[in-house]
């Protein structure tokens, strides 16, 4: 589980704009971008070329 408050300061690399935790917990979402950012070990993955689109 990410910490919360990490999540609250977290944005989106490309845009700046929010990200939020998608439905399985396995990712963070920006929707602006269309983008998901992988969670892996409880390391969110913030680098844009490592994003999947959706």
């Amino acid at each position: 589980m990410l910490n919360p408050q990490l999540l609250e300061i977290l944005a989106c690399p490309k845009c700046k704009g929010p990200v939020k935790l998608n439905e399985q917990e396995s990712g963070l979402v920006c929707d602006k971008c269309k983008l998901l950012y992988e969670i892996r070990d409880e390391i969110p993955i913030m680098l844009i070329d490592e994003a999947k689109e959706l």
